[in-house]
C-alpha cells in the first residue's frame, strides 16, 4: 500500500551498444534525442544548439543587408534603362519614346 513502484528502466539501441541503461523520464526529445550523422549536426547546427541572441543579431542584419543591396542592385538596374531612352516630340505634340543610339550604327 505504501509502497512506492519506480518506473522500468527501458534501454535503447545506443545504449545496449555502450552497455549502459536510459531512463526514458531523462531521456532528450525533440531532435536533440534524435539519432543523427555528424554531416546532419554540422549541416543545421541552429537545431542542435541554444538560442543565442548575439548571433540572431548578426543573421538578421546580414540577411536585411543583403535584400537591401540586391534592391539597390535592382534600382540601379531599372535606371539606367531610363537613360538609355529619349523622347522625341512631334509638331502635333505627341511624343514618343526611343532608345539612343550609338552614331556608329
Amino acid at each position: 500500500m505504501g509502497s512506492q513502484e519506480s518506473r522500468p528502466v527501458q534501454t535503447t539501441e545506443k545504449a545496449q551498444e555502450i552497455g549502459k541503461t536510459v531512463n526514458p523520464s531523462t531521456h532528450e526529445t525533440g531532435l536533440r534525442g534524435a539519432r543523427t550523422t555528424t554531416l546532419f549536426r554540422a549541416v543545421n547546427f541552429e537545431l542542435f544548439v541554444k538560442p543565442n541572441k548575439v548571433v540572431m543579431a548578426f543573421g538578421l542584419i546580414a540577411l536585411t543587408g543583403s535584400v537591401a543591396y540586391i534592391a539597390y542592385m535592382n534600382a540601379v538596374k531599372e535606371n539606367q534603362k531610363d537613360q538609355m531612352m529619349y523622347e522625341q516630340y512631334f509638331e502635333d505634340g505627341s511624343t514618343l519614346m526611343k532608345p539612343k543610339k550609338s552614331k556608329w550604327e
